[in-house]
């Protein structure tokens, strides 16, 4: 794991720390992928996050559990509700494409947002669910 990417992950873990209850952790790293995995609680909610850094690409998911259900989930990937929903349709030439989103309603409910990072969403938890 290069040093740029050491510094942000321990930065998140201290930020968890602070922050979170009951703070777990894991990290992976290859030549080609590095992975952070953080559990933690917020009062009633459990927190779930991953910040993956692969081919150049930042990829993350923040998700708040209350139990099964889903509060919010913030992250990047390549949904194809998230593509339809952004280009109004899921075409060849937005396949595979990260796009910013959050799941709400126990996922029955989906907003595009701009990109996250961990400090973004530990604002706004504090915000929407204290």
């Amino acid at each position: 794991m290069d040093e740029k990417t050491s510094r942000h992950f321990a930065e998140i873990i201290e930020l968890a720390q602070s922050v979170f209850e009951n703070v777990t952790y894991d990290f992976d790293s290859t030549p080609n992928r590095s992975i952070l995995r953080i559990d933690a609680d917020y009062g009633k909610y459990k927190i779930l996050v991953t910040e993956l850094f692969s081919d150049g690409i930042r990829k993350y998911r923040y998700y708040v559990m209350r139990g099964d259900w889903v509060e919010g989930g913030f992250d990047n990937a390549p949904d194809p509700r998230v593509i339809r929903l952004k280009y109004g349709k899921i075409g060849e030439e937005h396949m595979g494409e990260n796009i910013p989103h959050l799941h709400r309603e126990d996922k029955t409910r989906l907003y595009l947002t701009e990109e996250m990072t961990f400090q973004d969403f530990v604002a706004w938890l504090k915000s929407n669910l204290s």
